[in-house]
């Protein structure tokens, strides 16, 4: 067994939160929750999530559905040196990563925002990248990128223009809802950003 293998959690490391699951009631009265952002000055990489999810809503963790592929494509991509789970989203600060939502209201599915909350978000994140100075933006999300940002025809990948200063990149939505990417090919745009913002591959650390 390597150190790396050793040094992976199982679920019996986890805390005991991590093993409790929403029930139908919790989840439904999470609508239009907000959860706190990751979010310290001088990130490498600010993630910006589309808006949180009933599951996150109801945990207070990002990206916490069963089935959302946003860990794995991270750890994937080379950004932590194992593969955490949600409820260990605060060990992300250390490793130059924070987390926000483009639109801050939960709901069950991203398609329930309006242009307007999008529009209103894409302020108020610039806002927050003016304050907190991270170095690099990820949207993940083309969509709510191309609607947020007034960019009807972005792409993945950087983008032409800045953010208060900070680099801009679309990432696709890691929502296994999403089936135009597989867990290989998201994990292969998180590799993308990783090398271009310069960070190493802290699977190999």
């Amino acid at each position: 067994m390597s150190s790396t293998d050793r040094a992976r959690p199982t679920s019996a490391d986890l805390p005991a939160a991590a093993h409790l699951r929403p029930s139908r009631a919790d989840l439904a009265a999470a609508a239009d929750r907000t959860i706190p952002d990751v979010l310290t000055p001088g990130l490498a990489v600010l993630f910006v999530g589309i808006n949180p999810g009933l599951w996150s809503a109801a945990t207070g963790r990002h990206f916490a559905r069963p089935g959302n592929r946003f860990w794995p494509a991270l750890h994937t991509g080379g950004f932590t040196p194992r593969l955490l789970h949600p409820s260990e989203q605060d060990e992300l600060p250390a490793l130059g990563l924070g987390i926000t939502n483009m639109a801050a209201r939960a709901s069950a599915r991203a398609d329930e925002l309006n242009a307007e909350e999008l529009l209103d978000g894409a302020a108020i994140l610039a806002d927050k990248v003016t304050r907190y100075r991270p170095r690099w933006v990820a949207v993940v999300g083309v969509t709510a990128y191309r609607i947020g940002f007034g960019r009807p025809k972005a792409t993945f990948g950087p983008q032409p223009e800045s953010l208060a200063g900070a680099r801009l990149w679309v990432l696709p939505n890691p929502s296994g809802l999403n089936a135009h990417f597989t867990p290989v090919t998201l994990g292969a745009a998180f590799a993308e950003l990783r090398v271009a913002t310069g960070l190493p591959d802290r699977r190999q650390a």
